[in-house]
């Protein structure tokens, strides 16, 4: 396994993230897409926050990316939804004729933890932890 490291912690941070256009709206082809995947890895940077995988419906998009631990995620993705939705519009007038009271992103969001040993192996590796020293 490859860690990510700072001066004071190791560690390993994988996120999936998937956001929604607003009401599902089918608004997002390839050049809206990487248009949005550029503005991601932009903003991004100043979250240390690297961009590891992206790809697109029609109405919404999955991301996969690393962080560091001190990054704050919920304000990193209000900045990037916020960035986005007013280039999108700004720049792909079509888009915003197909909006309803110019929203773009809904407002929820899925952000789930990714990669590392399944839940149930961490668990028993916790549980015993102490048992074998204990035996001899």
């Amino acid at each position: 396994m490859k860690l990510d490291s700072n001066n004071h912690s190791v560690f390993s941070l994988n996120y999936h993230l998937i956001l929604c256009i607003k009401y599902r709206k089918k608004v997002l082809t390839d050049e809206v897409s990487e248009y949005a995947r550029n503005i991601f890895e932009r903003i991004g940077e100043n979250y240390h926050i690297t961009l590891s995988e992206w790809n697109h419906d029609s109405d919404h998009i999955h991301v996969l990316f690393k962080a560091h631990p001190k990054t704050e995620l919920s304000k990193f993705i209000n900045a990037y939804k916020s960035a986005s939705s007013r280039l999108i519009k700004k720049d792909f007038p079509e888009v915003k004729t197909k909006l309803w009271k110019e929203y773009f992103w809904s407002q929820s969001f899925c952000l789930t933890t990714v990669g590392g040993a399944p839940l149930e192996v961490l668990k028993a590796y916790i549980e015993n932890q102490g048992k074998e020293a204990k035996i001899r």
